[in-house]
């Protein structure tokens, strides 16, 4: 009776094993399931989003929650197969702050560079690779490292450690990240394709706003700003610069600068704003220089101690590209950007079209600098013009008059008729040389930069007006902006401004007139007054500067005072040659 009491307890407890297995399956198919469905959801998450920086900590903090890792980190693989931005997730503001500096691409990440293969550790410390952690970096055990490839090129690697519990990930872990890391090659790759066409259009805008506005008369400097501002935008730099050559095409100094709005450099500039540059860097011996010789695109993912673009050793200046403005041979200066450290290099797609971008702004600075010589150009032939006709008929003209009133005034009798005719013919005679010295003017061309002696001579005596009451007469003859030499000219006006202070101060004139003459190889000064005349017990001193001004010169300086009154000076150097 035992036995037939005690038989069916063993079916029994088979069925409860077969009870928790089937429960135990059934749990693991409903958490892969939702593994699934959270993998799913990850794919389409990731691929929501188009900016880059955005997509690849999205498929970090993903991963690390599908795997239920305690830290994630993507590392992006530059051209020398380095680390060169690194995307951290799990650690706190503290934690990231302690850690003396991110990976670089050694030891076991270096592996994962070399070899891009998944790789799956219980514990890091063990694998012959292990390079260690930096100073400040939080201890850390087990591992899982998966490629990120974009087509047929390794994007980055994707890191996962310290599976939650104090478990190690296993192959279930494994290939959810590998099929996240498919799908993220792909939202990955969307992301620069966007970047790069918002690049282009960007570009093809700038190109067209910087050639509208030269060709529409704009201003070089306002140019060069546009430049520096779109280029920034266009390579999502936090600064740019225009570095333009200096006295002798050995250094290079800084035309201008702009800022993004979240710079705070502190340089004076608002932020988002353009400012003058400082400072300069040399031709030989720095990346700037490299692009102004070679007319190439230079960049660098770390500058270290790089003279960098804006003119000083900084230390905080992250990637670094320099583009040249103008072709090989005829760079006429160069665009520098920068970013901060720990921001994404520069790549080649953006140099090449940074490159580009920068050669048609300097093909457009050409056309028009071009423009301009040709206006310029224009302006000269038309005040060659009117010095002809001014010659050739109104002079001529004028002395035809002057000729026929001299001829009557022998026929005049009345003796105040003639006085009259006489005066009228010495302001014809006035007139002539006053159209001849703005002849002489028409046909000198002037830098803008240097204002000429005779603009000098006519500001000087302009400038006197107010203090006399009444505007001096000048009369401006000869060549006198070709044929005085610098040297002279400083001495003229110098002498003309001691004749002018003392014409004020002491002459109580209601009259005076001003003449400079550069004729049969002299240059001449006369300041004339009907004022009170030179007083008995004045001072000297000024008076003789003048003289002494003159001696030096090798000419003559004499002051008198006509019996009619007023004072007659004479201020004579000869010229060379």
């Amino acid at each position: 009776m035992r036995e037939n009491e005690q038989g069916p307890l063993f079916p029994g407890m088979r069925l409860d094993d077969l009870l928790a297995e089937l429960q135990s399956r059934l749990e693991a198919v409903l958490a892969t399931r939702d593994r699934v469905h959270a993998l799913l959801e990850a794919v389409v998450s990731i691929g929501s989003d188009l900016d880059l920086e955005v997509v690849l900590r999205r498929i970090v903090g993903t991963a690390t929650t599908l795997v239920d890792a305690t830290y994630g980190a993507m590392g992006v693989i530059g051209e020398d197969n380095t680390l060169i931005q690194f995307v951290p997730v799990g650690l706190s503001e503290e934690e990231i702050a302690r850690i003396e500096h991110w990976p670089h691409g050694l030891g076991l990440l270096g592996l994962l560079i070399k070899e891009p293969q998944t790789l799956r550790l219980s514990h890091i410390s063990t694998h012959p690779e292990s390079y260690g952690f930096p100073p400040g970096h939080p201890p850390m055990g087990s591992f899982l490292g998966v490629p990120i490839r974009v087509r047929d090129e390794v994007f980055g690697n994707l890191y996962l450690t310290e599976k939650r519990g104090g478990g190690d990930f296993d192959e279930d872990d494994e290939a959810i990240v590998v099929a996240l890391a498919t799908a993220a090659g792909v939202a990955i790759e969307n992301a620069r394709l966007y970047e790069d066409s918002r690049r282009r259009e960007t570009w093809l805008q700038a190109s067209s706003d910087i050639t509208t506005r030269l060709l529409s008369g704009g201003e070089p400097q306002d140019v060069l700003t546009l430049i520096a501002r779109r280029a920034r935008e266009m390579a999502d730099a936090d600064t740019t610069a225009i570095l333009l050559p200096g006295p002798g095409r050995e250094t290079l100094r800084v035309a201008l600068r702009d800022t993004a709005p979240a710079d705070t450099t502190g340089d004076g500039a608002a932020p988002g704003e353009s400012a003058p540059g400082e400072g300069q860097v040399p031709v030989e011996g720095s990346l700037a220089g490299r692009a102004f010789l070679s007319g190439e695109p230079q960049a660098l993912d770390d500058p270290g101690g790089e003279v960098w673009p804006a003119g000083s050793e900084s230390p905080d200046a992250g990637p670094v590209a320099v583009v040249p403005l103008g072709a090989p041979g005829a760079v006429h200066g160069v665009l520098a950007l920068v970013k901060r450290p720990g921001r994404m290099p520069f790549s080649q797609s953006q140099l090449r079209m940074l490159h580009a971008f920068a050669g048609q702004a300097a093909i457009a600075l050409e056309l028009a600098e071009a423009r301009r010589d040709a206006e310029r150009l224009g302006l000269l032939e038309d005040r060659d013009r009117i010095a002809k006709d001014l010659h050739d008929v109104v002079i001529q003209r004028l002395f035809a008059v002057a000729m026929t009133l001299m001829s009557a005034v022998r026929l005049v009798e009345r003796p105040e008729a003639s006085s009259r005719l006489q005066t009228a013919i010495d302001e014809l005679d006035t007139t002539i040389r006053q159209i001849r010295s703005t002849i002489f003017a028409l046909q000198t061309p002037r830098e803008h930069s240097a204002p000429s002696l005779r603009a000098q001579v006519v500001d000087l005596v302009e400038g006197a007006r107010g203090h006399l009451g009444f505007m001096p007469g000048l009369s401006l003859e000869g060549r006198l902006d070709n044929d005085v030499p610098a040297e002279i000219a400083g001495h003229l006006l110098a002498v003309l401004r001691e004749a002018l202070s003392n014409l004020v101060r002491h002459a109580k004139a209601g009259r005076a007139d001003v003449t400079v003459r550069a004729a049969g190889g002299r240059l001449t000064l006369l300041v004339v007054d009907d004022g009170v005349g030179i007083p008995a017990q004045g001072r000297r001193s000024g008076l003789r500067n003048l003289a002494e001004r003159a001696e030096q010169l090798g000419g003559a300086c004499t002051v008198t005072s006509p019996e009619t009154g007023g004072t007659h000076l004479e201020w004579s150097v000869p010229l060379p040659g």
